[in-house]
């Protein structure tokens, strides 16, 4: 089944921040973020046993209790297990993101992409998530940012373990869809060129967005849209930065970032348009994108999210856009501009 029929919508709810990313959020707070999304008749909602080792999962879990489990659809991810040991949270390497989730459970997190840990992951997540059944599955981080020169390494070991899990449990019906979930292109790419298994698409992070989007746009998108696969797009902000936050990729944002978003500003400002509706229609004119599913920790990021969605951008803007040679030359834009 493609993705763009099991997705229940374009806009989803990425549940990263509810893992205590970056910050220590109170409980009350997260749980009245994931109902907000509820009321805003969002109905996918994405998770990872890494968030928060295990703690967005719970929470996601706590917060849906309740909900009819037919009206919405669940992703998570495998390739790391939480277990019951507790460690050091600020010793944890854990690649780009080592300081990201320092206010999560002190549970200690190992990297397995094996075929037992999948199957063991995807059990641990059905309890936390205290539902039945997983609608998707993606393969976590299996990608540069993580392993540096040994990511090629990791990649084989996740094909001959957790591919094949996935393929054979969606072959089976036990879950509908999977991919992977990362960072980097170059992942989906190896993936893609794979006679065997099969996937369904994969969530692509913080990889094309306004602000980085031409190796994807390139490369990848035609190869996605060549199998009628999918891509869910994760992180459109850029970490936050292109509406005003700190951050690019989980650390702060370079000074050319920054003279990016600047620059896009002015040109927003100038169109009376704002930077989420930017971001999410750009990631959304991308004929494989099927998704995107930004990140709130609280309850009023929702409703900011869904204006955005339904914002009215002139096409000036993005002609504009066009010209100061903001957005790739070939990127598909809202409305044909």
């Amino acid at each position: 089944m493609a993705l763009k029929d099991i997705l229940p919508g374009k806009l989803g709810f990425g549940s990263a921040p509810l893992g205590n990313m970056f910050r220590d959020i109170p409980e009350e707070e997260a749980l009245a973020t994931v109902e907000a999304a509820w009321r805003d008749g969002i109905r996918y909602f994405d998770n990872a046993p890494f968030y928060g080792a295990g703690l967005a999962e719970l929470r996601m879990g706590q917060a849906l209790a309740g909900k009819p489990r037919a009206d919405y659809v669940i992703s998570t991810k495998v390739g790391r297990l939480v277990l019951d040991e507790v460690e050091d949270v600020g010793a944890r390497d854990q690649g780009e993101k080592s300081e990201v989730f320092k206010h999560g459970r002190p549970n200690r997190v190992v990297n397995d992409y094996s075929a037992d840990a999948t199957l063991r992951s995807i059990e641990d997540s059905l309890k936390r998530l205290r539902t039945d059944h997983i609608d998707i599955v993606w393969v976590h981080d299996v990608a540069q940012d993580f392993y540096g020169d040994a990511w090629i390494d990791m990649f084989e070991r996740a094909r001959q373990g957790a591919f094949k899990v996935l393929d054979r449990l969606r072959d089976e019906g036990v879950i509908k869809a999977w991919g992977l979930g990362v960072n980097r292109v170059e992942a989906v790419e190896l993936l893609l060129g794979l006679e065997e298994p099969r996937p369904d698409g994969s969530l692509l992070a913080g990889r094309y967005t306004l602000l980085d989007h031409d190796r994807a746009l390139q490369r990848l998108m035609p190869l996605v849209a060549g199998r009628g696969l999918g891509i869910v797009v994760g992180g459109p902000y850029s970490s936050g930065a292109l509406v005003g936050g700190p951050n690019f990729e989980y650390a702060p944002a370079p000074p050319a970032i920054l003279d990016k978003v600047a620059r896009i500003k002015a040109i927003a400002e100038r169109h009376g348009v704002s930077m989420k509706a930017a971001g999410l229609q750009f990631s959304l004119a991308n004929p494989a994108v099927v998704a995107v599913i930004p990140g709130a920790s609280r309850p009023a990021r929702i409703a900011e999210d869904r204006a955005a969605l339904e914002e009215t951008v002139p096409a000036e803007f993005w002609r504009d856009l066009r010209q100061a040679g903001l957005v790739h030359p070939e990127a598909p834009l809202p409305g044909g501009a």
